[in-house]
């Protein structure tokens, strides 16, 4: 009996492992003191010039939006989701990335999809000048089911103490401006795949009246990273808050940085719905609100300021072509979608 008899391929592990350090030559900073496949990764802080630091983390996962990746065979794209995400998470309380960490789970390893992956994560990692200081790749036969896998990653930040954004600062009167979203991103993908694959109405390689593009590569266009152009506006203009629209969509998320007494006011007409949210609403004969609780219906990021830095928001972020979408109110932290 051996352990590959048992379903763990420790051969294709060390593939895995061969690849990655390939693939991390030369993106590797100074400021990493370890090296790929030890016991930790070590990272020296002292140098990120900030006064008084704080650090800030956050972990996620891209959901069963894996499994539209392992059924389409297409998999550089998941791995700048969970990079996007992550950075999203902490760019709003005003953090830049120090570092990332992914974990990748799966019934039976494949090098070359496990390489597909970590290559995706390496781009949106050097694109958002973030350190990929290690990850996970676990192979677990009995606990993930055959030629699907899971990603999560965990992403830590820094920031000056002073400048922490929690959204207390938020008052009535203060305008929320959206970012536009690039599609899906992560979140929802368990209502999308009952409604428009389970249930028959499409395969992934239709290409739906509404899209313009095989419904595959529609769903798996990558997560919208907006940290750069958030540290940008916070080095500018006084942010009042931001919230990243992930699961729980506009209604949930932007309550979370409410003050009490106050209600978020969304104009649903002020911007244009994504397609592929239209065509999983019409499909699924989905509730409006239900949408809005579940997707990002084409905002992936709100940021509130006040009505004098509106338009030094939408200059700076131009090229997201941002879109005044709502404003706040006296209520009881919720949003209301008119």
């Amino acid at each position: 009996m051996t352990y590959r008899d048992a379903g763990v391929n420790i051969d294709e592990g060390m593939k895995v492992v061969d690849k990655i350090k390939a693939r991390m030559k030369g993106v590797v900073s100074s400021s990493v003191l370890s090296g790929i496949g030890g016991f930790g990764g070590i990272v020296d802080i002292s140098h990120t010039g900030v006064a008084h630091p704080v650090l800030v983390s956050s972990i996620d996962g891209v959901g069963t939006k894996t499994k539209i990746a392992a059924a389409y065979g297409k998999y550089n794209g998941i791995g700048k989701d969970i990079v996007g995400h992550c950075v999203n998470d902490i760019a709003v309380q005003g953090a830049r990335p120090l570092f990332f960490l992914d974990y990748i789970g799966v019934a039976s390893l494949d090098s070359e999809q496990v390489d597909h992956i970590i290559a995706g994560i390496i781009e949106a990692c050097r694109d958002e000048e973030c350190i990929l200081i290690g990850g996970e790749t676990a192979e677990m036969p009995g606990v993930y089911c055959d030629n699907e896998f899971d990603l999560v990653g965990c992403i830590v930040g820094i920031m000056e103490k002073g400048r922490i954004i929690t959204g207390k600062n938020i008052s009535e009167g203060n305008v929320i401006i959206g970012l536009p979203s690039a599609g899906i991103h992560t979140n929802g993908f368990s209502m999308v795949r009952k409604v428009l694959l389970d249930s028959g109405a499409f395969s992934l390689t239709d290409t739906p009246s509404e899209l313009t593009q095989p419904l595959g590569d529609e769903l798996l266009i990558p997560h919208r990273c907006y940290g750069k152009i958030i540290r940008e506006l916070c080095d500018s203009i006084a942010v009042k808050g931001m919230a990243h629209i992930t699961g729980g969509g506009l209604i949930d998320n932007i309550p979370r940085i409410l003050p009490d007494g106050l209600d978020a006011v969304i104009d649903s007409s002020s911007w244009n719905v994504l397609p592929v949210f239209s065509l999983i609403q019409n499909t699924g004969q989905i509730d409006p609100l239900e949408m809005y609780r579940v997707f990002n219906m084409g905002i992936g990021l709100t940021i509130i300021v006040d009505k004098k830095d509106v338009e030094k928001v939408c200059l700076c972020a131009e090229h997201f072509k941002p879109v005044v979408i709502g404003e706040i109110a006296k209520g009881e932290r919720q949003v209301k979608i008119i």
